[in-house]
């Protein structure tokens, strides 16, 4: 099974919890309607029961335009590079097979 990562509003976050704290439907019941782990739900559940918010907040500082540049570039480097290794061993195993 393939781990997506996916970001959730608020207001999602929020009505999925009160789904469970008002007692109509099970964590699984409900986690499995939203197509989403029981276990992210859960710690939800658990945050919005302690008072705290339901996302987490960003304290890092913005981010300028020429540093969401260097960031894209260094991930598109780097997609590059695994594609030329890729590249090599095919070209390695079509030369084996061909002698």
């Amino acid at each position: 099974m393939k781990r997506v990562n996916r970001s959730y509003t608020p207001e999602f976050r929020a009505g999925a919890v009160q789904q469970v704290i008002d007692g109509r439907r099970s964590v699984p019941a409900v986690a499995r309607s939203l197509e989403m782990s029981p276990k992210t739900l859960a710690n939800w559940i658990l945050r919005a029961r302690k008072g705290k918010p339901l996302a987490r907040v960003s304290t890092g500082q913005p981010v300028s335009e020429l540093e969401a540049e260097v960031t894209r570039l260094r991930q598109e480097v780097a997609k590059l590079r695994m594609e030329k290794e890729i590249l090599k061993k095919a070209a390695a195993y079509f030369a084996r097979e061909s002698m």
